[in-house]
């Protein structure tokens, strides 16, 4: 780790992203209908809606005071997300929609920071994991999560996530070139995106703290020099490199993916009790310059191998089976 933390707008400037914005915040507390009209307003959504969660938002007072990040200069309201007891994957609880971030000359970003401050209830009950907010893009605003692949010509995604006890990492859709899966810091999840850098870090309860995720994109297409790094309360945790976030130029950075649910895809996911996250202080900063790191000439986008799982190993004893019958 770094010897003393970073602040969002220096990390900006170290990669020359000068341009940026911050999403506004209500100067009162807003239950969950006033909270859906203020974001529908202020927050410049793709299609101009959120996709699911609104009942489960509000903008309450600070529940952690006397917690809050170092140098945060943050006062009430914060935003909260409520997901129910039993409640995982979309729809179920927590909330999802596209903040798209457009440039005033019509220009596209190939790198982009995202910044937040976030917070976990004290007894936040961790199940099997959750996602949470980060960066998406590409001329598709839909696909790219949920089990759906990217082509390279549509999207990508790369969300942050808590897994067991609250261990985190950088959770992505994107291609899989190369050798990029016999790296030590990925994990496939067969179908399911891919998972960078998991328990490089721990979230806590109770206390705030600051994420903060740079997106470079890979450039030319064709090669796989894409970089990703987390941040987590100004020291860079997760750093990925060589990857491919596209194979078409077509594909480019759109902005705030606010996606944050328990799961997975099904009810072993589930949190036990209801819970909150807490969120403020969003900030972007951008620029139409991709990645200038070096990298392989793509050899292969295809997904990587899938690995020898009871489902899997199932299959193939079937089709065995039937072969010998």
């Amino acid at each position: 780790m770094a010897s003393q933390t970073v602040s969002p707008a220096a990390i900006a400037t170290q990669y020359s992203l000068t341009t940026s914005t911050s999403l506004p915040f209500p100067t009162a507390t807003l239950t969950s209908q006033g909270a859906l009209s203020f974001i529908t307003s202020q927050w410049s959504l793709s299609n101009g809606n959120i996709s699911w969660g609104q009942s489960d938002l509000a903008f309450v007072s600070d529940p952690f005071p006397n917690n809050p990040v170092p140098g945060s200069t943050s006062s009430s309201p914060v935003l909260q997300i409520t997901y129910p007891a039993g409640s995982y994957s979309g729809g179920t609880g927590g909330a999802q929609w596209y903040t798209q971030w457009n440039t005033s000359n019509g220009s596209t970003f190939n790198s982009m920071l995202l910044s937040y401050e976030l917070a976990f209830d004290s007894d936040f009950d961790w199940s099997k994991g959750g996602k949470l907010p980060g960066l998406r893009g590409g001329p598709n605003t839909t696909s790219c999560s949920g089990g759906s692949q990217p082509t390279g010509n549509d999207c990508f995604s790369t969300r942050l996530m808590w897994r067991r006890w609250g261990a985190g990492e950088v959770y992505a859709y994107m291609l899989e070139p190369n050798d990029l899966c016999s790296q030590d810091n990925i994990i496939r999840n067969y179908g399911y995106g891919i998972s960078i850098g998991r328990e490089s870090v721990y979230f806590a309860t109770g206390q705030w703290m600051r994420i903060t995720l740079l997106v470079q994109m890979n450039d030319p297409p064709d090669v796989a020099n894409g970089n990703v790094v987390a941040y987590f309360d100004g020291y860079p945790t997760i750093s990925q490199q060589g990857l491919q976030f596209r194979s078409g130029s077509a594909v480019n950075i759109g902005g705030l993916y606010f996606s944050t649910f328990f799961g997975g895809s099904d009810d072993t996911w589930a949190t036990s009790e209801t819970v909150n996250t807490y969120y403020r202080n969003f900030e972007l900063y951008g620029s139409s310059l991709p990645s200038n790191l070096t990298g392989q000439k793509v050899s292969s986008a295809m997904a990587c191998p899938v690995g020898l799982t009871p489902t899997v190993i199932l299959i193939a004893w079937v089709a065995f089976a039937l072969h010998l019958s």
